[in-house]
Formats: structure tokens, C-alpha cells, sequence
């Protein structure tokens, strides 16, 4: 993935607001989820060594999202975001503040109004950002603060994220022959692990065998990785009984994850076509909730997400040979 296109930021005094251009390599559907859904913001909307972690998401208008930010040292802040209002792939607006972990507003810390504009543009995506205050003196206390720098960092957290985590399923998928695999994250172990597999299952790593971070270009501009990231897995496939085959990424705090057991887990569809897909996918989502909406990625596959209403964790994953 190429560095962003474009990176605006403007400190608009006159009108008490910050005014954000960002674009970003990757589709509209793909940037307005990693917006809009809370297992997507959480793995960059902090700047690293923080992490967001979620503890609820409404996206609707009259919903919030209630989240924490958690310092290296273990230290915790709270905000809460209410939606005002919300255009699907176009725009939504939201109240943000800070409270308590109970989503209890501090009245005495100034509340912002997010406005976020998506915009397509042929293989990139636009995204306009306009932050409103009530107060010139609390804009300034925010920039005084370091926002440019902090939120900065946050973007070049999705840039790298859309990189990591989907840039190398084109590589590793050869033909389009329909397969079942299981997809498995681990926080920081998947070699151990697999080494594990594979001597239980006496099988063999297939694809292009074990693929490390730093083995990949990052973007440009994306925060430096330190030698211990750089040697851990971004993918792996290990074929174990029956042809069956196991796939596996890291996912350590580290890079902004937060994994739990029961979400680390998917079972990999690759239907043969387009069509078996969509009715896979409808079929297995009912009752359940989708993470994930089909939708065409950049890498050329038509991919989503969902747990059925049996709490099992699916991905739908077509793509033309």
C-alpha cells in the first residue's frame, strides 16, 4: 500500500474548528468500516503505545460508541462518542467527550463535534474531518496538547493496518477452486504455535511458508516496528489432516490488537463464485451479526465477516483466479 495521498491539517480559529483532509489507498467500503465498526477502530484509532479498547458500540443515530484509552502504564481515559447522524458510505456526525467508564459525561471537559466526509475517488478514499468546539480557548488547549501529532499517528495506524492484514490474501490464494480453512490469531505465538500443529499433525506449511512482518514494505510514513515485531508472523498455512488447511496471523498488543478468547478464531470460507457467496453469507448471518459487510476489497476479492447466532466467528472470502 502506497502513503497517503493526501494529508491536510488546518487550524481554523476564526471559526473554532479543525479542518482534517486524509486519503487513504484502499476503498470507500473498506475505509468506512474501519470508521464505523468497533473491532476495526480498535486495532488503530489510538497511537501507539496506547490502545483503544471498546466497551460498546451503537452505530445509529441516537447510539454511541463508549471507549477507553489505555496508556502503556496502565492508565485509562474514557470518552463516549453520540451519533447525530449518520449517511451509510457517505458521512456521519458525532458528539465526542470525555467521561467515566460508565459513560457518565464530565461536564467540566469540553464536549467536540466530529463531522467525517467520505469521498470515493477511483481506488482511494477521501476522508474530511471537521472538529467543531464551543470555546477558541479549548481548541487551543487541544492542539497545545499535541492532537496533530496524536491523531496523525492514529491514521498511520489504519494505513498500516489496511496493509498488514489484507495485502497478502492475493498472493496466497492461486486459484479459485472453492476451499474451507480456518483462520487463527494469536498475540505473538503463531510460530510456536504452528510448529505445534505441525508436529501433532506431522503436515506440511504451504502457500509461500511462513511470511514475516518484516518481510513486507510498510507504508510510508507508518510508524517504525521494532525488531521483535519485525520477526513475527503476518501469515502462515499449515495443510494438517484431510487437506484441510490452517491459516494464522500475530496480532500483539503491540501493533494496537486486542484479542480475547472466542474472537481469535474464524472459520475461512472461499466459495468458487460471487453468487454462492452472497447466499452463504446471508444464510449464515441471520439471527446473528455481521462485522463485516460483503463488499469489493482493494486487493480484488469480494470479502465480509460475521458471528452466527450461535457465536461462531465465519469470514467469506471470493476471489477470481
Amino acid at each position: 500500500m502506497n502513503k497517503a495521498i493526501l494529508m491536510n491539517f488546518v487550524v481554523d480559529k476564526e471559526n473554532k474548528r479543525i479542518n482534517v483532509a486524509r486519503e487513504f489507498d484502499a476503498p470507500l467500503p473498506m475505509v468506512w468500516s474501519a470508521w464505523t465498526q468497533s473491532e476495526l477502530l480498535d486495532q488503530w484509532w489510538a497511537p501507539k503505545p496506547w490502545q483503544a479498547r471498546t466497551k460498546s458500540m451503537d452505530f445509529r443515530p441516537g447510539g454511541s460508541w463508549l471507549y477507553e484509552m489505555v496508556g502503556p502504564n496502565g492508565e485509562e481515559h474514557w470518552s463516549k462518542a453520540d451519533y447525530k447522524t449518520i449517511e451509510p458510505l457517505k458521512s456521519f456526525s458525532a458528539l465526542d467527550g470525555f467521561c467515566d467508564e460508565n459513560g457518565t459525561l464530565n461536564t467540566s471537559l469540553p464536549r467536540t463535534l466530529w463531522q467525517n466526509t467520505f469521498t470515493e475517488k477511483g481506488d482511494t478514499t477521501l476522508v474530511d474531518i471537521v472538529i467543531t468546539y464551543d470555546k477558541l480557548a479549548d481548541l487551543e488547549q487541544t492542539v497545545a496538547m499535541g492532537f496533530k501529532e496524536g491523531f496523525t499517528a492514529g491514521l498511520e495506524n489504519l494505513d498500516l493496518y489496511l496493509s498488514a492484514q489484507f495485502d497478502l490474501r492475493k498472493q496466497n490464494k492461486t486459484s479459485n477452486r472453492a476451499r474451507v480453512t480456518t483462520y487463527l490469531n494469536f498475540p505473538g505465538k503463531t510460530e510456536e504455535a504452528f510448529s505445534f500443529y505441525k508436529t501433532v499433525f506431522k503436515g506440511e506449511f504451504t502457500g509461500r511458508g511462513l511470511q514475516r512482518f518484516g518481510d513486507i514494505a510498510a507504508p510510508d510514513g507508518a510508524p517504525a516496528m521494532s525488531e521483535a515485531d519485525k520477526k513475527l508472523i503476518i501469515h502462515i498455512e499449515l495443510t494438517i489432516m484431510g487437506g484441510h488447511v490452517l491459516m494464522a496471523t500475530d496480532a500483539p498488543e503491540s501493533m494496537g490488537f486486542t484479542l480475547t478468547y472466542g474472537n481469535n478464531m474464524h472459520i475461512n470460507l472461499e466459495p468458487q463464485t460471487r453468487e454462492e457467496t452472497d447466499r452463504l453469507f446471508n444464510e449464515l448471518s441471520e439471527g446473528g451479526t455481521v462485522s463485516m459487510p460483503l463488499q469489493d476489497m482493494f486487493w480484488g476479492a469480494y470479502y465480509g465477516s460475521l458471528q452466527d447466532k450461535y457465536g461462531i466467528n465465519w469470514m467469506l472470502h471470493y476471489q477470481p483466479a
